[in-house]
């Protein structure tokens, strides 16, 4: 699904110029489960812009379903973002004051699905997340930090996007949410297929996954397989 070769990303700021990546090359698999692991400052953000679309390397190629994107034009790319990707982020970045069901059909919104499909596509998205019927009428501001992470986690999955990117995605819960939050994406993978890609700076997040992708000063400097020990007993938060 993902085929990076060689990618390099510089900053330039006058006269100051900054390497975050540097020949970073791996590929990741349809169906994988993998985590990218590094230090605060390692390049890890960096490459999660690239690989969803958000921004372009200075140099190398990138390819995503067989498709080169390094050189897209910027609709070409917010394409790319709207069919073939889906988002989760720490910050949840919901509507407060929208329904979990208006949260999850906004994507829809905008690529003018007709408004039955919406709600169809939502409901099915949501039980996909594994959260509670009874909430979809809730306001996002009325649920725990775990819902709501399941809400944007269903959001991600609403357009059926080929790879879900979540970028440190527990970073603003408690460590029992997380976990939950955490089996969720396992659950995703395991029974689903889907390819998942986690951004992350904690080691016990990335034992989640079943491959983590070590980097550190825009380097990769391990790939190894994680044959995960933790069972996550995947109930309601």
């Amino acid at each position: 699904m993902i085929e990076i070769s060689d990618i390099t990303k510089t900053y330039v700021d006058g006269p100051l110029r900054f390497q975050a990546l540097r020949g970073v090359s791996f590929s990741i698999d349809d169906g994988e489960f993998v985590a990218i692991m590094g230090p605060s400052g390692s390049g890890k953000s960096t490459l999660m812009h690239i690989l969803g679309c958000l921004d372009t390397p200075t140099s190398g190629a990138y390819a995503l379903d067989g498709r080169d994107v390094s050189e897209l034009d910027d609709d070409e790319l917010a394409r790319i973002r709207c069919e073939k990707i889906g988002f989760v982020f720490q910050a949840f970045n919901l509507l407060p004051r929208a329904t979990v069901m208006r949260n999850v059909a906004l994507p829809l919104v905008y690529a003018d699905v007709p408004a039955e499909e919406r709600e169809a596509r939502a409901r099915k998205a949501l039980k996909a997340a594994g959260l509670d019927e009874a909430h979809y009428a809730h306001l996002s501001n009325q649920l725990s930090g775990g819902q709501i992470q399941r809400v944007a986690i269903a959001r991600a999955l609403v357009n059926d996007p080929s790879l879900i990117l979540a970028d440190e995605p527990t970073g603003n819960l408690d460590t029992k949410t997380g976990e939950v939050v955490l089996g969720t994406f396992q659950k995703l993978n395991q029974e689903q297929g889907r390819t998942i890609v986690l951004i992350t700076h904690e080691s016990d997040v990335a034992e989640h996954a079943r491959r983590i992708i070590h980097v550190r000063d825009g380097r990769v400097i391990e790939d190894s397989k994680s044959h995960t020990r933790r069972i996550i007993h995947h109930e309601n938060n």
